[in-house]
């Protein structure tokens, strides 16, 4: 599904790097080539379905690198999350009155459209919003415990971003 006949890709999901970055990708982009590109990297979607395989995986992180973190109640794909306005998942954290206690509950919402991606891109969004559960803002230390958990996360998430903008200019890859 080409677009040759209408204006350059946006780039909305790459706004944040740099110029010569964003050349780069938009070349890419042009020549079609983004395809080739993030397939040779990533030639398979992962399998983790449904809600409790997605929770078990989550888990398995946060056990592997944060053991001592808040619980998690629930990891779940969401169809309701547009990925333009909130990026790639939720972490929401609510606080609730039972009796004489407040109970917290720390929920991951993860946007269905990743349901068929490459494991690693997967990784990288649930890495991410499990840093939320110690970091609530996007610092250095949130990406410290990023790159903690996943030593690869700057360049998983530029691939995914790069995907994105492929997507919305020729669709699907996986």
């Amino acid at each position: 599904m080409s677009q040759s006949n209408q204006e350059a890709p946006n780039l909305r999901y790459l706004n944040a790097y740099s110029a010569q970055l964003q050349q780069q990708a938009q070349g890419l982009l042009e020549a079609g080539k983004t395809a080739d590109f993030l397939l040779k990297r990533y030639p398979d979607a992962h399998n983790i379905n449904g809600t409790r395989p997605l929770y078990d995986y989550a888990m398995a992180l946060k056990n592997q690198f944060m053991r001592s973190s808040a619980p998690i109640s629930k990891v779940v794909y969401d169809d309701k999350i547009h990925v333009i306005n909130n990026a790639l998942g939720l972490h929401t954290f609510v606080s609730r009155v039972q009796g004489n206690k407040l109970k917290a509950k720390n929920e991951i919402r993860i946007s269905s459209l990743f349901r068929r991606i490459p494991e690693p891109l997967l990784k990288m969004i649930v890495v991410h919003e499990l840093a939320h559960l110690r970091e609530k803002e996007h610092d250095k230390a949130f990406y410290k415990l990023c790159c903690y958990m996943e030593p690869d996360y700057h360049q998983l998430e530029f691939d995914l971003r790069l995907y994105l903008c492929h997507r919305d200019w020729f669709g699907d890859l996986w």
